[in-house]
């Protein structure tokens, strides 16, 4: 394996879901050999000054990676805002990147299946990203798998698959409605993705992850998935402004690595029927409340 990707580590506010995050990342075997890059929002409102200070003194003590920088935003960026100036400054210096936010916790394998999967997809214009997270359903999956577009709980790219994401949220949806691709995109109508987008549009979220999905699936690109969950989301309870309170997208951190043996790079139809399969089953709690609250599942918690 070549050099590791850089980590780029997204905080605010929340000075202990962070340190959960950061012990559980401290843990993988890789983590001593990359290179860590803080990336810390300032305080959108004084109430929330005390708590961002406090995010600043830990982060400043972080040690057990290759290196460690911190970026200290002077003004609020948004969440939105920081993550794609973030991975856009990373991704062009260091061409590619390991993205997290502070309320992933990662299990020990995380690290070394990013590097492996951007190291054996480097040369496949095929594929935008590797992700980490997986929903919880309820019937086996492979053992890694691709499906289209792109995602947003503990994910890598390189340079050239960022490349693809567009921030213009009402090209997106006017392309995904041209080419009549709307049903597609929301999973054959099983999750409205598409509505999520709209809410961008129309200023009722900032999602900057509806967007790299939909800008991933226009450009017909890939990304791979673990058959199980290597990133756990400790963000959905109540502690986040854009998160709400469930436990219905939690997922058991997988005990074994992941092998990335004999993968096709192609849509996996077994894949995707899973997660239509748990999107509608779940349509009725979890799904409608979380689409009201404009899409804190691709919005990422803040």
């Amino acid at each position: 394996m070549t050099s590791l990707a850089p980590i780029a580590l997204f905080v605010y506010n929340r000075p202990e879901h962070l340190r959960v995050t950061v012990e559980a990342l401290q843990k993988n075997a890789l983590a001593q050999d990359s290179d860590l890059i803080v990336y810390s929002d300032a305080s959108k409102t004084e109430s929330q000054a005390e708590a961002v200070r406090e995010v600043r003194n830990h982060i400043k003590k972080i040690s057990g990676f290759r290196s460690v920088t911190v970026v200290e935003r002077d003004r609020n960026f948004g969440l939105a805002n920081s993550i794609i100036d973030g991975v856009t400054a990373t991704v062009n210096k260091y061409g590619r990147i390991i993205v997290l936010e502070d309320d992933l916790v990662t299990s020990q394998y995380f690290l070394t299946y990013m590097n492996e999967a951007l190291e054996k997809f480097a040369d496949d214009d095929r594929v935008v990203s590797i992700h980490g997270y997986v929903y919880p359903v309820n019937q086996p999956l492979p053992e890694a798998f691709f499906l289209p577009g792109a995602d947003c709980w503990g994910w890598a790219t390189r340079q050239r698959g960022w490349t693809c994401f567009n921030g213009d949220g009402r090209f997106l949806l006017d392309e995904l409605e041209r080419r009549n691709l709307i049903r597609a995109f929301d999973f054959n109508g099983a999750y409205s993705f598409s509505k999520m987008l709209e809410a961008q549009i129309n200023g009722a979220n900032d999602s900057w992850a509806v967007r790299w999905y939909a800008s991933a699936f226009l450009a017909g690109k890939l990304t791979l998935y673990p058959g199980r969950s290597l990133v756990h989301n400790i963000g959905n309870d109540n502690s986040g402004t854009h998160c709400g309170e469930s436990a219905s997208l939690d997922a058991e951190l997988s005990k074994t690595p992941i092998s990335l043996n004999a993968i096709k790079v192609e849509p996996s139809q077994e894949g995707r029927q899973a997660f239509e399969r748990f999107f509608r089953q779940k349509q009725t709690g979890w799904l409608r409340r979380l689409t009201r609250k404009a899409g804190a599942m691709l919005k990422g918690c803040r």
